[in-house]
């Protein structure tokens, strides 16, 4: 029975923030530049502050200028879109990031397009999905989860995925549409899949590589994979967990983590996986848009 690796998403953030720490340190040596993010949260969602507190906290910890702007709920579009046109005027502002989801009343298409491309570090503005889609990856800012998750991929298979077939399950603009670019990009063979696929079971067996984004708990069982291969779980869903007591869950992905790992020879597990490298893909976008501003160029160093 094969053992799976668990690859473990922690200790690989851990080292691309490293990474983003000392080049960030080298940018205000080098130019007295210092990297800054600012990230915009609209309205009183706990998961969402939760979230902003973490990259704010993370920001610093990488030495980076970070502010934080928290607006009410009855904010006006216009009102948020004066406060980004604000940002994207001031220099000392390398990275915007506005916390999705906005309450209901607010434009997000409008306001995350507004956001200028070159300090867009989730990589959602149209100029940059734009460069990824023609194979640019060097001039444009790639989507954080996507990127991190290319990074788990690197260190099994190194950066050269030619021969490899790789199956996508999610179509999502956010994930999957960007996921499937980058894995062509790598030169793997990619299969998009997605609800509506027929014999989705079949296609995940044939595939070296699969990546599930697709929002249904422990969907993906172990006898829809292939001896060997490499699963990358980006599902994060919340479950009913009686065993741990009345009232309890306990967060899964969209594959069977325990019968994934007597199959496959990799798999990333929830929580712990892809998770944290969203967080560390966001100070590598901030400190590239950094670097790009001052003339100069960042790129991560990856283990194979």
């Amino acid at each position: 029975m094969t053992k799976a690796v668990v690859i473990d998403g922690k200790a690989i953030a851990s080292s691309v923030l490293q990474q983003v720490k000392t080049a960030s340190v080298d940018l205000v040596t080098a130019k007295d530049i210092t990297p800054g993010l600012a990230v915009v949260i609209v309205g009183n969602d706990p998961a969402s502050h939760a979230y902003v507190a973490a990259k704010s906290k993370m920001a610093k910890e990488c030495g980076f200028a970070s502010s934080q702007f928290t607006l009410t709920e009855g904010t006006t579009q216009s009102e948020l879109a004066e406060l980004i046109e604000n940002l994207n005027d001031d220099p000392k502002v390398h990275g915007i990031l506005v916390q999705l989801p906005l309450p209901p009343h607010l434009d997000s298409e409008m306001i995350i397009q507004s956001i200028l491309p070159q300090k867009d570090v989730d990589g959602l503005n149209i100029s940059n999905a734009g460069k990824l889609a023609v194979g640019d990856l060097r001039t444009g800012i790639l989507p954080c989860t996507p990127a991190g998750a290319m990074v788990l991929i690197s260190e099994i298979h190194g950066l050269d995925l030619s021969g490899l077939r790789a199956v996508v399950v999610g179509r999502s603009n956010l994930f999957g549409k960007p996921m499937g670019q980058l894995l062509l990009a790598a030169n793997a063979t990619v299969t998009m899949a997605h609800s509506r696929t027929k014999d989705l079971r079949s296609i995940c067996c044939e595939a070296d590589i699969v990546i599930a984004a697709v929002g249904r708990p422990e969907m993906i069982k172990g006898d829809w994979l292939k001896q060997g291969a490499t699963v990358i779980d980006v599902g994060i869903n919340r479950v009913q967990a009686p065993e741990l007591g009345d009232g309890r869950t306990r967060l899964v992905g969209d594959v069977s983590f325990n019968e994934a790992k007597n199959v496959v020879g990799a798999v990333t597990p929830v929580p712990g996986g892809v998770g944290p490298m969203t967080i560390a893909m966001l100070m590598a976008n901030t400190l590239t848009a950094a670097y790009r501003a001052a003339g100069l160029s960042f790129k991560l160093v990856h283990a194979k």
